[in-house]
């Protein structure tokens, strides 16, 4: 389970990339697509609307679930380790008193 963990971790770690490329590395100025027509601002929109749904809805969605997990693993694992340390301290008390 550790292994688990550290690799969901790594896995949001790596996601940093692409979801700051999302959020700072397509800037649309305006002009940038030229001037003087009239579909300019709406192609500008229109970028910035599927900027958004990238870096929201798809990138930031996949880190949830994966940081969820993640959360999720940690707990089972931590349980199955007291319920394990559990189990030996009563295995332990047992066989002192035969």
């Amino acid at each position: 389970m550790d292994e688990v963990i550290t690799a969901l971790n790594n896995v949001l770690r790596d996601m940093g990339g692409p979801k700051g490329k999302a959020a700072n590395n397509t800037y649309l100025p305006a002009g940038a697509l030229g001037k003087n027509f009239s579909e300019e601002e709406e192609l500008r929109n229109s970028h910035a609307v599927m900027k958004d749904y990238i870096e929201n809805e798809i990138l930031g969605k996949i880190a949830d679930l994966v940081d969820e997990f993640g959360k999720k693993t940690k707990k089972a694992k931590d349980h199955y380790e007291e319920a394990e340390h559990a189990n030996t301290t009563t295995s332990s008390s047992a066989n002192m008193g035969v």
